[in-house]
């Protein structure tokens, strides 16, 4: 089972001071065990894809992080310049105000217009919903607007919250997604039976920073 969870997750530092050695080291921990992807803020993208050359890792970045709060040009913007550096993947932080405030059109355009910038260069795109601020009601609200604009995954949270992935939180993004929208769990997950918990309530993905130690 440990290449099996290895393929799971996304090997990610988001730290701002994270270095040029401590990405490099990502990168090179991530060949070693592949994992899917190395998951870093967008600055890295063209090291990271460096790094990972003739690897099947993928490059991984975030968008709008962590607060989600940035202007949907600006997100659009960050994803396609992401994206021509590199990034095969792209993680946005949704618009939280809106999903609290129920406002389901407000967020479809705001990641529609990610997905369309994240797809024109051939990214898949992840969906943080910021699952500790929201309301079972608000959760399903955003992984509906999700899907409809066009997203590959939903995500529970960005680890810089209030509180990470809950197995609760993984099941039901499943049940709204269904089967063929991927879900990742991320914030938090810091053991072995921690990820495989996750993978049984649904989630297709792990974002952890401690992925040696889940698979070791």
């Amino acid at each position: 089972m440990t290449s099996q969870l290895a393929s799971y997750i996304d090997h990610t530092l988001l730290k701002p001071e994270a270095s040029r050695e401590q990405i490099a080291t990502l990168c090179a921990e991530a060949k070693q065990y592949g994992f899917a992807s190395v998951c870093t803020n967008p600055l890295w993208a063209g090291f990271v894809r460096e790094r990972l050359a003739g690897s099947d890792v993928l490059t991984c970045v975030v968008v709008g992080f962590p607060l989600g709060a940035s202007a949907t040009e600006v997100k659009a913007f960050e994803t396609a310049t992401a994206v021509a550096a590199g990034a095969q993947e792209i993680d946005m932080v949704i618009d939280i105000a809106a999903a609290r405030a129920g406002e389901r059109e407000t967020l479809e355009r705001d990641i529609a217009a990610v997905a369309e910038a994240a797809h024109a260069g051939g990214a898949a795109l992840k969906v943080i919903i910021e699952t500790c601020l929201l309301t079972d009601e608000q959760k399903v609200l955003a992984c509906q607007a999700a899907v409809a604009a066009g997203a590959d995954f939903v995500k529970t949270s960005t680890g810089f919250s209030t509180a990470g992935a809950t197995v609760e939180d993984v099941r039901l993004m499943r049940e709204t997604v269904g089967p063929d929208i991927g879900v990742k769990a991320s914030g938090g997950i810091r053991t072995r039976e921690d990820a495989l918990a996750m993978i049984e309530a649904g989630a297709s993905r792990i974002g952890a920073s401690s992925g040696p130690a889940l698979v070791g």
